[in-house]
């Protein structure tokens, strides 16, 4: 069992961050923010669609065909997962340059014009061939992956509460049925909230105020948790919890669009910084411990702390970028050159 959780792992790991390094592939600074809230959507509706499939399963198939109920939703769901990556290999090309049945010649040709403009004045688009080690190094060695990567870090674990999300609504003290369908209103709502947010955030070229906006949701629920026990009030901080999921995509998106253009380096940066931001997932389980339940006040407190945290943090990088566009500028301006490139803030 425990090779198992491993090997699921070490395969998992590099989903997420692939899948965010693609988008920004194929899509400008200014509309990636949108397209990586459509794909982490995915996350929202799977909770939706699989609180509810699991209601279902859980209460109708409990010993079908001589099987445990939850060994056939472990079956069911990971055959459409599989299914689906089995298809995504074939469909989905690597680059704009890279083959692709459903688009034309014209369609390619714009396509990798698109990136090209997107990332004048801030190095090549495609990949160059590089037998070293150099863009891991100059990662590891470059303060601010380290100090986004916190950010990133505390970011996931104030938002570790998605993990436990049934646990939460259970406190409740519905029946399981009952529990598993209450967790599907907020992650629509939470789908909803995170396109829009980031639609924003893309059409105002603005990533920091807008991920504050949605970590202030998130601190406003965990309040309100801890202010009472009705059920009520307890329900609606749900809602407020799973509002914050896109300061997660903001955070990425901002990241992607900040560290180096080349598709090497932006590939190394996601991956290095996703890495170090996964740490706060094995925060975790001792920060929602069941001996603090059931009003898991300190639970709370920590994830408020970290939400803070993560704000700080980002605030003092988008000073450091804001800093940098104004160099940029003044030079610009003493040397009479055209408006270059730009960091988002």
């Amino acid at each position: 069992a425990l090779s198992s959780r491993f090997l699921v792992g070490f395969l998992e790991a590099t989903f997420y961050p692939g899948a965010v390094y693609l988008l920004s592939r194929w899509y400008k600074r200014e509309e990636l923010g949108y397209r990586t809230a459509f794909f982490t959507a995915g996350i929202g509706l799977s909770n939706v669609f699989g609180s509810l499939l699991a209601s279902v399963i859980l209460a109708t198939m409990e010993g079908f065909l001589g099987y445990a109920a939850w060994r056939r939703l472990f079956f069911i769901e990971d055959c459409l997962t599989v299914v689906v990556g089995i298809c995504g290999m074939f469909i989905l090309p690597d680059y704009p340059s890279s083959p692709a049945h459903w688009l034309t010649p014209a369609e390619h040709a714009l396509a990798q014009k698109r990136m090209e403009e997107d990332s004048e004045g801030h190095g090549p688009v495609e990949p160059k061939a590089s037998g070293d080690s150099s863009d891991l190094l100059s990662m590891i060695t470059d303060w601010r992956a380290w100090l986004v990567g916190t950010a990133l870090s505390c970011c996931n674990a104030s938002m570790s509460f998605n993990m436990f999300f049934l646990t939460l609504v259970a406190t409740m003290r519905y029946s399981p049925t009952i529990s598993l369908l209450l967790c599907a209103p907020p992650w629509i709502v939470s789908t909803i909230t995170a396109v829009t947010v980031a639609r924003r955030s893309d059409a105002k070229r603005e990533c920091f105020g807008h991920m504050v906006f949605a970590l202030s949701m998130l601190i406003m629920g965990y309040t309100l948790a801890m202010s009472t026990m009705n059920i009520n009030v307890r329900y609606i901080s749900l809602f407020l919890m799973a509002q914050a999921q896109v300061a997660n995509d903001i955070l990425l998106t901002w990241i992607s669009n900040t560290f180096a253009r080349s598709s090497s380096k932006r590939a190394v940066a996601i991956g290095f910084m996703n890495s170090i931001g996964m740490a706060g997932s094995i925060l975790s389980p001792y920060i929602w411990s069941s001996s603090w339940g059931s009003t898991y006040t300190n639970s709370y407190l920590i994830c408020i702390m970290l939400a803070s945290t993560c704000i700080l943090l980002c605030w003092v990088f988008r000073r450091h970028l804001k800093r940098l566009n104004e160099t940029a500028e003044a030079e610009e301006r003493e040397l009479s050159l055209p408006k270059g490139y730009r960091y988002l803030l």
